[in-house]
């Protein structure tokens, strides 16, 4: 019977130890030589028996449908439990089984040994595996019955191991480093090659941009704080200086990788992967362009292998270190966050395109803009139709030669664009580079004039489109519309002053002298307005963004410093506040305009004052 036991242990049931697959492995009720407290004894090891049968059992079954998966990769993915991390997890589970089959080989030899052993003896050799066996299976059970997939299977086994009992967590971690293997491999692809090595979607780094965050962020847009139109989310962004949401403009094209939160292991924080995201999307972006080594060179400067044997490096290691870990990640991210810096700045020429964004964008060559308003005025105060964007991109050429732009492959890189009604299904086939994709395709009301459906796209060269995407040009767009409104407001009043100039020598009336005054009063508020967008906010804000621009080498930090440059333009020039009706300003109490007042026009009050 003994050897009947330890064939049943070791997942081969006879006529004394039965198997039912509900019931598990059993002792058999009509063996009159069994006393109750032996059968007591044999059913605890029949327990361990059934453990061993399921997990073999679940090891043979996935290791096999990995196999599947391989070769038939064109078939659609299954919806039942698949991957590699599956995979690496019964890998570890068949190490973890290694000790318990060793253990009934030595039972077996001591049994040979000495016939006179009883079934206490192996009871008392196998009363380790009593504690690990029912504390693995919660384990195999949750990923059976939540169908976890990929690296939350990483998740799955680390909550698992933190427990009291040291051989439950020495044995999960050994399942853990197995099924680290896969991770480290797929981050050395993604790393250091661009390879997002990922046919089950299981990796959490995914291709194309992350979904969700409009909708949850809706409620706290539209909180109104009762200042006039000015909800709680604008207010932050006056105050905090904080970017707008610009994951949902990004082109496809541009943004191909982000982050699958979901499946990120909660000991690697979000600062990590956001760190092997930008390292991944980086290499990726040069193996693609592939512009030759004389001009980019390698974007790791050579130190791939290196990298590589310290993943392995961390790869041998039993235990996962976070510290070690992120140490690794921030040695390769600086490395290539060094290199875009050269490749930005110094290369590219970095701080000529921004001149040339700040020219243009944000008014800075104002003379152009000033011949443009006066030959595009009297085709952009109607509606615009198909044939507009053709006309006014001849005015903008005409009015750059009158100004003498010495500069002449600029003028080809750069396109006024007008958003006409019927535009948006004619166009989608065919968008400009580093022209603003539409944001939507549903109808949209006609614009009343050319003014208001006006737009600039700037065709950005290799490798400046990482740092110039089409929601931040979509963003300079919106600074570029608003100047170039105050600037048509300006221009006009000045053109009612000549023509009240003009006719000074006659005799007024009272209302004219009314009129005159309140031209006064709006020409004193617009010039004050122009001089502190273009004195207070622009130039001190890029000069600002130069500064820090120069005192780095590191991209990241111009791409942090880029970003907070835009969003203090959108906030300081008051883009981002609703307009206010007039009539719910006469309701306001004397604390809500006090209040108002206090956030919006402290700058602007004091050149007025």
């Amino acid at each position: 019977m003994i050897h009947e036991l330890l064939l049943a242990l070791s997942g081969f049931p006879g006529t004394i130890f039965t198997w039912n697959k509900r019931a598990g492995l059993q002792v058999s009720q009509d063996l009159p030589f069994l006393h109750p407290s032996e059968t007591s004894v044999l059913n605890r090891l029949c327990k361990l028996g059934s453990d061993y049968i399921r997990f073999t059992e679940f090891i043979e079954q996935h290791t096999g449908h990995v196999h599947q998966q391989e070769h038939h990769v064109n078939q659609p993915v299954q919806t039942g439990l698949h991957g590699i991390y599956l995979r690496a997890f019964c890998t570890g589970l068949e190490s973890m089984l290694q000790p318990y089959r060793q253990a009934l080989l030595d039972l077996e030899k001591e049994f040979l040994a000495d016939p006179h052993l009883t079934i206490s003896h192996a009871n008392y050799k196998l009363d380790q595996f009593q504690l690990l066996f029912p504390s693995v299976m919660v384990v195999v059970e949750t990923i059976k019955s939540q169908k976890i997939h990929g690296c939350q299977i990483l998740e799955t086994v680390y909550k698992h191991s933190y427990g009291g009992l040291p051989p439950v967590r020495m044995a999960l971690e050994k399942v853990l480093a197995a099924c680290h293997g896969v991770m480290y491999k797929q981050l050395a692809a993604w790393m250091l090659h661009g390879l997002l090595l990922d046919q089950s979607e299981e990796f959490f780094v995914k291709q194309g941009p992350s979904a969700g965050g409009a909708a949850a962020n809706q409620e706290e847009e539209d909180e109104d704080l009762g200042l006039g139109g000015l909800s709680g989310k604008q207010l932050r962004e006056l105050q905090d200086l904080r970017l707008i949401e610009e994951e949902n403009m990004l082109a496809p094209s541009l943004q191909q990788f982000s982050l699958r939160t979901e499946m990120l292991p909660s000991y690697i924080p979000i600062r990590v992967a956001e760190k092997i995201l930008f390292v991944g999307e980086s290499v990726q972006m040069f193996e693609n362009h592939n512009h030759g080594p004389s001009r980019a060179g390698s974007i790791l400067k050579h130190q791939e292998d290196l990298f590589a044997a310290e993943l392995h490096k961390l790869k041998q290691q039993p235990l996962f270190s976070l510290v070690d870990f992120e140490n690794l990640i921030d040695r390769i991210r600086s490395t290539v966050a060094e290199h875009l810096w050269t490749l930005m700045v110094e290369e590219s020429d970095l701080l000529e395109q921004l001149k040339i964004i700040k020219d243009f964008y944000l008014l800075g060559r104002g003379e152009i803009y000033q011949v443009f308003i006066d030959l595009a005025q009297h085709m952009l105060k109607t509606p615009p139709t198909a044939v507009t964007e053709h006309d006014v991109n001849v005015a903008f050429q005409q009015a750059a030669n009158k100004v003498l732009l010495d500069d002449d492959n600029l003028l080809p890189l750069l396109h006024l664009t007008v958003d006409y009604q019927g535009k948006d299904s004619k166009e989608t086939s065919g968008q400009r580079d580093g022209a603003t994709p539409p944001q939507d395709t549903s109808p949209r009301e006609a614009p009343p004039t050319g003014w208001a459906a006006l737009g600039l796209s700037y065709k950005v060269q290799w490798p400046l489109h990482i740092l110039f995407t089409p929601a931040i040009l979509e963003k300079y767009n919106v600074v570029f519309r608003y100047l170039l409104s105050v600037r048509r407001v300006q221009s006009q009043l000045q053109h009612c002053w000549a023509l009240q100039m003009q006719r000074k020598h006659l005799k007024s009336s009272q209302t004219d002298a009314v009129k005159w005054r309140l031209r006064n009063h709006m020409t004193f508020l617009i010039d004050n307005l122009q001089y502190y967008l273009q004195v207070d906010v622009l130039e001190s804000q890029f000069s600002q963004l130069l500064q820090q621009i120069n005192s780095t080498r590191d991209f990241e930090s111009i791409r942090l410093a880029h970003d907070h440059f835009l969003s203090n333009l959108l906030a300081q020039s008051f883009i981002l506040l609703k307009p206010v009706p007039l009539h719910d300003i006469h309701s306001f109490s004397l604390i809500q305009r006090v209040r108002v007042m206090k956030v919006l026009f402290p700058p602007l009050l004091f050149h007025i004052l």
